[in-house]
């Protein structure tokens, strides 16, 4: 882990950080036996005992950080039940169940679904394909929703009756960036960094209305999937190999964390895919 909180120069930070619990899954069973993303190559060689040990970093860094991190059981045969942001959308002490698009990843949704439930958040059933974390991010009082690989447009308006939150669908073009969170990071309630290429123009042009000072980041950092991000508003933890998104980042006041998820990126995942939020219902006052 290389931590990057360098000096802002003088600039007041980026923000607070918010204390955050996060849901993750241990890699014991990670490898990759099936090709369902441009990432994943059969025939690679997979050092599953190097995976927990990065995996076990980026938990640590959580925990560092101040955060909390609950785990889920890992099952045999499902290799990609690390990534557990693909599990579930969780908003408000609400659950979105999700539906994959892909027959091997199937068994995951009931095994997120039921931890959801038993953890007492209120689960929805999945009506329409969706992975959840994956291609749905909120940030602020949106939810910014991808589709055009995985999760299915229809999945929108369900989300929407869920949350009651209004839902920005944006289009995913490049098969490299499949779920919108390897495409683009939530900074804090205001800001994101995206990579524009990933999207089609008329999303390119939402982007760039919603979020005027975006940070843009470059093609290098993407496709070591620098995007692939957690931030609590003031600390990012993304990819080290991302360094060109890291400096950005540090130039607008924000703590950078590198952590190497590199064995992890065989199968198309970054700290973001192994980290699931769980919002829980703010407190009447």
């Amino acid at each position: 882990m290389t931590l990057d909180a360098t000096a802002t120069g003088g600039r007041t930070p980026a923000g607070p950080a918010q204390t955050r619990r996060y849901l993750m899954c241990r890699p014991t069973y990670f490898t990759v036996e099936y090709a369902i993303n441009p990432w994943m190559d059969p025939t690679a060689p997979i050092d599953t005992t190097l995976a927990v040990r990065q995996w076990e970093a980026l938990r640590q860094t959580y925990l560092d950080l101040g955060h909390s991190v609950d785990e889920i059981e890992p099952l045999p045969g499902l290799p990609d039940m690390v990534f557990a942001a693909n599990g579930a959308t969780v908003l408000d002490g609400r659950a979105l169940a999700v539906q994959f698009r892909d027959p091997e990843r199937a068994d995951e949704a009931p095994a997120y679904a039921g931890w959801l439930d038993r953890a007492g958040f209120e689960v929805h059933e999945a009506k329409h394909v969706n992975e959840g974390e994956g291609d749905i991010l909120s940030v602020g009082g949106l939810l910014l929703a991808g589709t055009g690989f995985r999760t299915s447009h229809a999945a929108h308006a369900h989300l929407q009756e869920v949350f009651g939150r209004p839902v920005i669908t944006l289009q995913l073009v490049d098969p490299r960036f499949y779920h919108l969170d390897t495409a683009l990071c939530v900074l804090d309630d205001e800001t994101v960094a995206y990579l524009p290429e990933a999207f089609s123009p008329g999303s390119r042009a939402v982007l760039r209305r919603l979020f005027p000072d975006a940070v843009l980041a470059g093609m290098a950092d993407a496709e070591v999937l620098g995007l692939n991000a957690v931030s609590d508003g003031r600390h990012v933890v993304l990819p080290a190999q991302a360094t060109g998104l890291s400096a950005a980042l540090r130039e607008r006041g924000y703590d950078t964390i590198g952590v190497d998820l590199s064995e992890l990126r065989k199968a198309g995942g970054g700290p973001k895919c192994c980290t699931l939020v769980l919002r829980e219902r703010e407190a009447t006052k």
